[in-house]
């Protein structure tokens, strides 16, 4: 287990589109955690302060702004509908490559496009949904992890429900935001029994129990992901 890191900060990107559980189930991880520990902290960043559509017209109110360069140990990028566009925000991009090695990138779903897209998964094994909608799955499309192969074509494709790649987390799959919120707990320097007990806080210890096995860690050295970020 990594050395704890106290005044652990996630935080979570939301843009228009931006699929509900996919940030929302991360949040809600570390909600409950912060019952134990009111040290951790998470928080929503947009590009602007302006008030975001995500999906199903969900509308949420960011702490941050890009330009407010908040502090934080990892950065998340949800998946959605509106990840296709983020594709081409290069002011996302922007923001992201200015994050010190110190920060986390981490993704739920689709949002490891974004990551793909930005040449920075090459090499490195990486996740996204596995299951498709009905669209996806006709000829009119693709399924979502096939789609982050023919964006990072160098990236080694897992169908594991959270990779560690090192300084990149992925997870695949909408609902998988649980897995990693409970996974960057582990990364925080959080033991099993804090872990287990948010799980049951939350009467989520089955499903947990299920896919706490289900992660890819790959080889790499250490990531201290320390409080001096931005």
């Amino acid at each position: 287990m990594a050395q704890k890191i106290a005044g652990f900060r996630l935080g979570i990107y939301v843009f228009k589109d931006a699929e509900v559980i996919d940030y929302a189930a991360p949040y809600g991880v570390f909600s409950v955690a912060r019952r134990f520990d009111p040290e951790l902290d998470v928080f929503l960043i947009g590009e602007t302060l302006r008030p975001t559509q995500t999906q199903a017209g969900f509308t949420v109110l960011p702490n941050y702004g890009f330009n407010d360069r908040p502090s934080m140990n990892a950065f998340l990028i949800p998946g959605g509908f509106g990840t296709r566009q983020e594709l081409h925000n290069g002011n996302l991009h922007h923001f992201i490559r200015q994050l010190p090695e110190s920060c986390l990138l981490t993704s739920v779903c689709t949002g490891s496009w974004i990551y793909g897209k930005m040449d920075l998964l090459d090499g490195l094994p990486a996740t996204n949904r596995k299951e498709p909608d009905r669209l996806e799955a006709s000829n009119f499309g693709k399924v979502p992890i096939d789609r982050l192969a023919e964006i990072a074509p160098t990236c080694r494709i897992s169908r594991s429900r959270v990779v560690d790649a090192g300084r990149i987390i992925t997870a695949g799959g909408i609902a998988s935001g649980m897995e990693m919120g409970f996974y960057l707990l582990k990364r925080a320097g959080y033991d099993d029994a804090f872990v287990n007990e948010v799980a049951r806080t939350m009467e989520y210890q089955k499903a947990y129990d299920l896919y706490r096995t289900d992660i890819e860690v790959a080889r790499h050295e250490a990531v201290t992901a320390d409080s001096d970020a931005a």
